[in-house]
């Protein structure tokens, strides 16, 4: 990955897929159609050995071999590579800590 700029980062392109760059934090696609609009859809992590369409096309694993960590957005196909300032590999996030700082025992029976 070339790095343009603090933060910015640019994806390399493969031949048979849109690929970009998750935002920190990002879970849902941001790429715009035709018309404009944003895509919405889930970014979901891609096991790509086990896709069969992805076999016959074989550019992921060639571009970055077998067990890259790569998401997919599950409506535009298109491919999210991880954000090299995010630590976290879940697609959720960190979630968030209790406001109230305690945690309830479970009930006995």
């Amino acid at each position: 990955m070339a790095t343009t700029a603090p933060g910015m980062q640019t994806a390399p392109q493969l031949p048979n897929h849109k690929v970009k760059i998750k935002k920190l934090g990002q879970r849902s696609c941001n790429e715009k159609d035709a018309k404009g609009k944003f895509c919405g859809g889930h970014l979901k992590r891609w096991f790509y050995m086990s896709d069969v369409l992805e076999q016959e096309c074989g550019d992921v694993e060639k571009a970055w071999g077998r067990d890259a960590e790569v998401y997919r957005c599950e409506h535009c196909k298109t491919l999210y590579l991880p954000n090299a300032d995010e630590a976290q590999t879940s697609v959720a996030g960190e979630g968030q800590t209790s406001v109230f700082g305690l945690t309830i025992p479970g009930k006995e029976r």
